[in-house]
């Protein structure tokens, strides 16, 4: 497992905020997105990096070692994440993914959202700072769950006691404060 440098994971996984002007959309609650997961089998990360200092590879790196999940890294510039195979699309997987966990930039999600539902998924996973109100909807109507703006990796380790308050697990039991 590499090391991933702790401004990364602070940075990458803080916790979203859950009162920002302008948001019509409401996701699902916390019973929901553990309902989710609990369903989950196989992940898809769309925009998965082989940069240790990038989200997608610390969430993949925590998935892999973490989480019963199979996951499955697709990017069309890479070819071996984590000493696993990259697939250029969602549509050249070896099965259909339960979950596909999206790092795109905002203008990619419409497509990212097509590709999701030909494939067949049943989740569309936003990472943080992911919001897409039109593809939420049109994600919906289509059936999928949509769950936007959140850490794949943070909503796991909640709902797994494994979620310290920078995101991580320290392995530390300790009721000592801090000097």
């Amino acid at each position: 497992m590499s090391a991933v440098p702790a401004a990364v994971t602070a940075e990458t996984c803080a916790l979203p905020s859950t009162d920002v002007p302008g948001r019509g959309w409401t996701g699902p609650g916390a019973t929901e997105r553990h309902a989710i997961l609990r369903r989950t089998r196989t992940v898809a990360i769309v925009g998965a990096s082989e940069n240790p200092a990038r989200a997608s590879f610390f969430v993949a790196t925590y998935l892999r070692s973490s989480s019963p999940y199979e996951v499955w890294f697709v990017n069309p510039r890479a070819t071996s994440i984590l000493g696993q195979p990259v697939y250029p699309s969602l549509d050249a997987l070896p099965g259909v993914p339960d979950l596909v966990d999206v790092f795109r930039r905002h203008a990619d999600l419409p497509q990212v959202l097509d590709e999701t539902i030909a494939v067949g998924a049943r989740t569309l996973w936003l990472q943080l700072g992911s919001w897409h109100e039109e593809v939420a909807q049109r994600a919906e109507q289509a059936g999928l769950d949509v769950v936007m703006d959140r850490c794949l990796k943070i909503e796991h380790a909640r709902f797994h006691g494994g979620l310290h308050l920078a995101g991580f697990d320290t392995g530390v039991i300790d009721s000592r404060r801090r000097r």
